[in-house]
């Protein structure tokens, strides 16, 4: 086990992680998690091999500077291709290379990845043992229950058996089965019920390995609650919805004693961020539709998302967009105040 193995995945260490989402996590909602918490383990999009191999590496690979711990999460199924990928993610700077065992989508399903392959876990046992060949830093799985008509617990142990037989260096679990037939992809996300217990016998039963539990954990309450039974707790839609959950991560979960950033503070950090992006092309929407969530349960909210959604979007929008939102949520605040 290296020691970028041993930094991100010693069992004696409770590790938090920003879930690997479609259209969300890319690198400007990562730069602007990593703001919120220094020690979050954040995840790119899922990566399929065939857009790394034939496609845009920049555009799917980079990452911005301080930006690490990440991961990058893959979708395949090829042990070959997989290999590939892997390397270049590795050589670019990622901490970890995740395989993707659990999305359900019709396109998955199609290329032969995703919660599919919950089907064959000989096949995924020997992508994760390609994996490790091909690279020195973490291989991780990330994986579903089960799908379909499969017995849960059945379907979990046994690729849990062999991907670590594999050299898996830890498992994270999303604890609903996928209907592959039958429900979309945002179903999926929602209809079949959690299972935390599967994933509560499944580190039970295998102690020694690290287990991380994915799934409707919505508060630092839950996730403090599942850390007391899993090694890790990867966040999703809570997260991202409401980002300044994150910037309690490090005291909560890493023991660190420091104070949460408030958003006034994220929004000042993070403002250097966007005026580089900015300079460098970038259109502000791109960059700023990943904090829309910042002032979610504050007053003035509303005002900051409206501004932020619709004058964000027009030609030529710049800092100042940014600058006209926090002031009308600083008014709204000061009316408040003062009625």
């Amino acid at each position: 086990m290296t020691e970028k193995t041993k930094k991100l995945y010693d069992i004696n260490q409770s590790v938090f992680a920003v879930a690997p989402m479609l259209d969300w996590t890319d690198r400007h909602c990562r730069a602007f998690h990593r703001v919120l918490s220094k020690n979050a383990l954040l995840y790119t999009e899922m990566i399929t091999t065939g857009a790394l191999i034939h496609g845009d590496k920049e555009r799917h690979l980079r990452f911005s500077e301080g930006e690490q711990p990440t991961a990058c999460q893959l979708g395949g199924s090829d042990p070959k291709a997989l290999a590939e990928c892997a390397k270049m993610i590795e050589d670019w700077g990622y901490h970890e290379v995740n395989l993707n065992v659990g999305c359900p989508s019709d396109r998955v399903q199609s290329g032969k990845f995703g919660a599919c392959l919950m089907l064959e876990p000989d096949l995924v046992a020997q992508c994760i043992a390609a994996l490790k060949d091909a690279v020195s830093i973490p291989v991780t799985t990330k994986c579903r229950i089960g799908v379909d008509d499969q017995e849960p617990e059945e379907a979990l142990n046994t690729l849990a058996d062999k991907v670590i037989a594999a050299g898996s260096d830890a498992i994270w679990v999303h604890a609903r089965k996928a209907w592959l037939k039958g429900l979309s992809p945002k179903e999926n996300r929602d209809v079949p019920p959690l299972e935390y217990d599967l994933v509560y016998r499944l580190k039970q039963r295998l102690p020694d390995v690290f287990i991380g539990l994915n799934g409707g954990v919505a508060t630092l309450e839950e996730t403090s609650a599942h850390l007391e039974k899993l090694d890790g707790v990867m966040m999703g839609r809570a997260a991202y919805q409401n980002p300044m959950l994150l910037a309690h991560i490090d005291r909560v979960v890493y023991g660190e004693d420091k104070s949460a950033l408030t958003s006034v503070e994220a929004m000042d950090a993070y403002r250097g961020y966007i005026e580089n992006e900015l300079n460098a092309g970038t259109k502000l929407a791109s960059i700023t539709r990943h904090i829309l969530g910042t002032y979610q349960g504050v007053p003035g909210a509303r005002h900051f998302r409206r501004i932020m959604t619709v004058e964000a979007n027009k030609p030529g929008a710049d800092i100042t967009v940014l600058d006209d939102a926090l002031a009308a949520v600083a008014h709204h605040q000061n009316a408040i105040r003062a009625a």
